[in-house]
């Protein structure tokens, strides 16, 4: 019984895999306005790669066969138009050359000095193409590669899908592997925050602090405080603990009319708080999100609980 269920299973694996026309449809889709984001940004331009020859346009299932290479031809034309685009039949099926008294006959994947030798042999007075792209299709979509012909460059090469998880993970993969160069190096990064603590003390403040040390876990900056002190201004400095990132830090608050006060008064008078004003301050981060749980301690005998603000930018001139 155990071989008959493993030699079911055997075969069900054996089975070829069949397309969803619905989520390579849309993938097309996808990298359409991918493909015109990157245009529109200047990353990617119709002059940075008209001529634009399609040299392949792979399909993947025997369902997609008929439409497949229409609708990136599609695609492709809303994005750098239909006059910029050149198809290369020749390039998918087996090609013979006759030179000089030599016979050349090549099958299989086409290289970029063969796609220009065979651009140049049907393009007529038409300029050179400045650029190949090559498509597929995958399990989850599309795979597109584009590569400039003069200088075999790649300009563009993603896998997309109809969300583009793929394009995520690979830039999360991406920004992960700069964060580490970054800490590897100790180089300094600005870092942004606004505390508000309402219960049952009270407690707002914001925080710009340069994120620095040999692992980039201290924080030490600059801090106005709006409430306990009210008008307070001052120093911080936090520490970014290995428990889900937390920071643990202390802030060092001025009260500015307090001080005020005293400068022109004869006596030590306080206005609304004592002229220095100590606080402490732990931050959980939620999740990967920019917020997170605060909890504020000051020596007006002030405790907050709240939300903390994380890398924010209020106007476009601070970090």
């Amino acid at each position: 019984m155990f071989l008959n269920a493993a030699a079911a299973v055997g075969l069900a694996l054996m089975q070829p895999a069949h397309a969803d026309p619905a989520i390579t449809r849309e993938a097309v889709d996808r990298m359409e306005e991918v493909l015109l984001l990157r245009s529109e940004d200047g990353l990617l331009t119709t002059e940075m790669v008209g001529p634009l020859i399609v040299v392949s346009a792979t399909p993947r299932y025997e369902d997609s066969a008929e439409w497949f290479e229409t609708r990136v031809l599609e695609a492709l034309g809303g994005v750098y138009g239909e006059d910029t685009l050149r198809l290369c039949s020749a390039c998918t099926l087996p090609r013979t050359y006759v030179d000089d008294g030599r016979l050349e006959y090549t099958a299989g994947v086409t290289s970029i000095s063969e796609v220009v030798r065979l651009d140049d042999r049907t393009r007529g007075a038409a300029p050179p193409a400045r650029a190949g792209v090559w498509l597929a299709e995958t399990p989850t979509g599309v795979s597109v590669r584009v590569v400039e012909l003069s200088t075999g460059r790649v300009l563009f090469a993603q896998n997309i899908d109809p969300d583009l998880s793929d394009t995520m993970r690979t830039a999360r993969s991406y920004t992960r592997a700069e964060e580490l160069e970054r800490r590897a190096r100790g180089d300094s990064l600005t870092q942004s925050f606004v505390d508000v603590g309402l219960v049952p003390g009270q407690h707002v403040s914001l925080d710009w602090t340069d994120q620095w040390g040999r692992q980039n876990r201290r924080l030490s900056g600059v801090s106005l405080s709006l409430f306990d002190p009210v008008l307070g201004v001052g120093a911080a400095h936090h520490r970014v603990t290995r428990l889900f990132n937390t920071t643990v830090g202390a802030k060092v608050l001025l009260s500015l009319p307090t001080a005020v006060v005293q400068s022109v008064s004869d006596g030590g008078d306080q206005v609304l708080d004592p002229l220095v004003t100590a606080a402490g301050v732990v931050r959980v981060p939620i999740g990967r999100s920019n917020y997170g749980v605060l909890m504020a301690v000051s020596t007006n005998g002030q405790v907050g609980f709240g939300i903390s603000l994380l890398n924010v930018s209020f106007l476009p001139f601070l970090p």
